[in-house]
């Protein structure tokens, strides 16, 4: 068997001596093009211990791709509104003061050094060379892609670099993750609990194979979309404290804050959530059509009389659960160099931080899971879905009956499924602790076929479109990261993780801490070309509107309003060589 050495190629100076945490049985070149051009897992702490000769080629490789010297060596783009804003995140302490105003967020990293956040700021910098594909493309989430063929449990295989001895914790948190839990009291005391109303009685239920939910589709189960339900600030009291991060919005006074259409034996289920379509035909500038169906969502069989007239409700679908502990690892300051708010650069692109508080200390933190970036944490979005998808208690959200309103008092009299000899909560800490660590874990697959031409072009329209303004391609994960399998890794998410005004065809009128009706957070794109493959179905955007790719880029609106007329006005092989690069992902 070659050594672990031989299989990581070494052209741009790279020490394979010092790619770190890489499985033996992982480390294989990743053959995604006709020519046999390959990518290779890369740490890009790999460079830190290589003496200065290695490190010169590399170097040079980076300077090439600066504003300055791709000004010398070319014509920029002139499309590209990204690159103003690439100035800005390239000198990180130069992000906008106004983005944590009366917030104590960092807006500069603090893990590296000078001459390290320069190498951040040139290998994240947006290519210009779409001949090729870019080095350790197809490995998209650094050292902890898989590389595992590709099948429908392409989404729930271990981060390729993560420790032997650390395998043990993943299991147990995937077999948590796909426990289903009964109603109390029960015989099995470590699985009761449920409810007493619910959406899901598992994690699995909702992200089948670890992707993404669906629309029930005519079918009588709606488990893994449900209808988030508040209302918005009524008092200057109320204003004050979604303004202090305080709380996201209000629930409603009897339904709370999701409607669950399950409920334990004996007690009645709150509703069932409705859909209506209608079709509209949308022109495209080749001449040719496209057909869009938009939603109309109802609450009915409402056990327990009318919502609020103030309640607002929205669908939301399961997303994928892949690549999420690399996300958290992004350092805030740059997500925040990617912020504008006020559109300062006039590009029409502003980008908004979601500004929450941290569940367990209390403090601010930047948003960056859930549609509208409402958690800061992987471990503050599982705790959430513990608690009002399945109705269990965990240290984060200690409340043994979920989301039981005060108005539903025979819901509050169920039994409980809290074991004292067992711990507080029905789920006590170790078994979130597994779960989280799960769902921080789960690899993202290679790209397949990168480094095709008709890849490459669509990844050149991609970007000459404007997608990128909010798609951001590349980040570089925080040195200092408590996981270090996830530790100072070139990731390609293909997303800004900030709030954008989407435009009136996809607003669902409900404020989400200070995300208003019309904002959604950027979905990382990594893994979207799988979606039939693991989850068995097209369909996109939060709710599931969209039955394929086309469809969901021509619902956006707003700020992407451009980017998608850019779209709309393509032939129709530049519109196929765009999705082809997107399934490519």
């Amino acid at each position: 068997m070659p050594s672990i050495a031989s299989l990581i190629p070494v052209s741009s100076g790279l020490c394979p001596r010092d790619v770190t945490g890489i499985q033996p049985r992982r480390v294989r070149a990743v053959n995604d093009s006709a020519k046999g051009e390959s990518s290779a897992p890369k740490d890009l702490g790999a460079l830190d211990s290589c003496d200065k000769h290695r490190n010169e080629g590399v170097e040079r490789e980076a300077r090439a791709g600066t504003v300055e010297s791709a000004g010398r060596h070319g014509r920029l783009f002139s499309k590209f509104r990204l690159f103003p804003r690439v100035a800005v995140y390239a000198a990180v302490a130069a992000a906008p003061a106004t983005i944590a105003a009366g917030f104590d967020l960092p807006t500069t990293r603090t893990d590296l050094s000078e001459a390290d956040l320069k190498r951040v700021a040139d290998i994240t910098h947006p290519t210009r060379d779409f001949s090729k594909a870019e080095q350790y493309e197809a490995m998209q989430a650094g050292a902890t892609t898989s590389i595992d063929p590709v099948t429908e449990d392409s989404f729930s295989h271990i981060s390729a670099n993560i420790p032997f001895e650390e395998e043990q914790n993943f299991k147990l948190g995937n077999a948590l993750f796909r426990k289903l839990w009964v109603s109390s009291p029960s015989s099995t005391q470590a699985s009761d609990g449920l409810g007493p109303l619910f959406n899901a009685r598992s994690c699995m239920s909702c992200h089948v194979n670890d992707g993404r939910g669906k629309p029930p589709e005519g079918g009588p189960s709606a488990v893994s979309m449900f209808l988030r339900l508040s209302r918005t600030a009524g008092t200057a009291e109320e204003e004050k404290a979604i303004a202090s991060a305080d709380i996201l919005n209000f629930p409603d006074p009897v339904y709370g804050h999701q409607l669950q259409d399950l409920a334990v034996p004996g007690l009645a289920a709150e509703g069932r959530m409705t859909i209506r379509y209608d079709e509209e035909t949308v022109m495209l500038g080749d001449g040719e059509t496209a057909s869009l169906r938009r939603p109309h969502y109802a609450a009915t069989n409402l056990a327990y009389g009318p919502l609020d007239a103030a309640t607002t409700i929205s669908a939301r679908v399961a997303p994928a659960m892949i690549g999420l502990g690399l996300i958290e690892a992004i350092p805030e300051a740059d997500i925040l160099a990617h912020a504008d708010p006020e559109d300062a650069d006039g590009d029409g692109i502003s980008g908004k931080a979601a500004i929450v508080r941290d569940h367990r200390s209390g403090k601010i933190a930047l948003g960056r899971f859930g549609w509208k970036a409402q958690n800061a944490t992987v471990r503050d979005q599982n705790a959430d879905a513990f608690a009002n998808d399945i109705g269990i208690s965990t240290p984060d959200h200690p409340d043994a009956h979920g989301d039981c309103t005060k108005a539903e008092k025979k819901c509050l009299e169920m039994p409980t499924g809290v074991q004292k000899r067992l711990g507080a909560q029905e789920a006590p800490g170790p078994i979130l602790d597994l779960v989280t660590f799960y769902s921080e874990n789960l690899a993202v697959p290679a790209r397949r076929k990168a480094s095709f031409p008709e890849t490459l072009r669509g990844k050149q329209i991609f970007y000459e479109s404007g997608c990128i303004s909010c798609h951001v391609p590349k980040f570089v994960t925080r040195r200092d990261s408590p996981d270090k399998a996830q530790s100072f890794q070139l990731i390609w998410p293909y997303s800004d993780f900030l709030l954008h005004d989407m435009g009136e065809g996809l607003a669902d009128g409900q404020q989400v801490g200070l995300a208003s009706g019309r904002e959604w957070r950027t979905p990382p794109l990594w893994g979207i070309g799988l979606t039939r493959t693991v989850s068995g179905h097209s369909f996109f955007l939060h709710d599931g509107r969209a039955r394929n790719l086309t469809e969901a880029i021509l619902w956006h609106g707003g700020e992407a309003e451009k980017a998608r007329n850019a779209f709309s006005s393509l032939s129709k092989d530049d519109r196929a060589a765009l999705i082809t690069f997107l399934e490519s992902l």
